[in-house]
């Protein structure tokens, strides 16, 4: 029996979660990405997608070199731009993945973005992907408000 959860495998989970992530900022018109949003203390879903960007940069760059700043990407205002910032992280991402090895997932330390509590490096990376899927979820509901039927969920 192999290992249940690797480096790798974690890196694929997240890839898949991306590409479903990808076709739901495909899937808006440029107007409604930018600007709508469900209720007036809610955010634009392109909003939403900078933070979980800013985050997995963060916490990639943070987990291999020990820097911990939050950068969030500047100058999204298209839909294309926006896109090419998702595959932009996620390059720096797959670049920077072969460092991290199991033995850094399970390292506990702090990083002084989110509070002082010190957690696993793998705890951070389950937190920006149960983040990128929250914000998914109020797109799926933006898409759903605006009358177009979101991607279907279960193609990764």
């Amino acid at each position: 029996m192999g290992e249940l959860l690797t480096p790798a495998s974690l890196l694929e989970m997240m890839e898949g979660n991306r590409r479903l992530t990808l076709r739901v900022i495909e899937a808006f018109p440029e107007e409604e990405l930018f600007h709508f949003k469900a209720a007036e203390a809610m955010r634009p879903f392109s909003e939403m997608v900078v933070e979980f960007l800013e985050i997995e940069e963060a916490y990639i760059r943070g987990i291999v070199t020990g820097e911990w700043v939050l950068r969030a990407p500047e100058g999204l205002d298209t839909k294309q731009k926006l896109l090419d910032a998702c595959a932009a992280v996620r390059q720096r991402t797959r670049e920077l993945w072969p460092q991290i090895t199991v033995e850094r997932l399970l390292t506990e330390e702090r990083d002084n973005l989110f509070g002082p509590q010190p957690q696993t490096n793998l705890s951070r990376l389950i937190y920006a992907l149960e983040n990128e899927i929250h914000h998914r979820g109020q797109g799926y509901t933006y898409l759903r408000m605006l009358g177009i039927q979101p991607p279907p969920f279960y193609v990764r």
